[in-house]
């Protein structure tokens, strides 16, 4: 089981970010319930998206997968997806991965909330 906190932000222009900050491992037996959590806040609450791992001291490849997973549940309705605050003993995971050139990732959540792109309206 992994505990999952989420917040939620309107930018200047009105837009909402969910903000969702997991505990604990991301790994195979958390990683389904990350995974659900994000596909929900992206299809029903907004499309913009800030992970913030300051919680997470274990990630494995299945966490990984779930963060890929969102980025492109929010790639696919124009958002955006960004990952901060990254546990210092899990940001290994993401040089060695090179997943750190993949994703937006800040070293503070109100680094990460700064000028998240308004959403193209179609």
């Amino acid at each position: 089981m992994i505990q999952i906190e989420q917040k939620s932000y309107t930018t200047q222009e009105g837009d909402t970010v969910i903000v969702l900050t997991p505990s604990g491992r991301l790994d195979i037996t958390t990683a389904w319930q990350f995974r659900l959590k994000l596909q929900e806040c992206i299809s029903k609450l907004s499309s913009h998206v800030v992970v913030n791992l300051g919680q997470v001291n274990f990630i494995d490849s299945s966490g990984l997968t779930s963060l890929v997973a969102g980025m492109r549940d929010a790639d696919k309705v124009k958002g955006s997806f960004r990952i901060c605050n990254v546990h210092p003993e899990a940001k290994l995971v993401f040089e060695v991965t090179m997943m750190d050139t993949v994703f937006e990732i800040f070293e503070t959540e109100e680094e990460a909330l700064e000028g998240v792109p308004r959403s193209i309206k179609t």
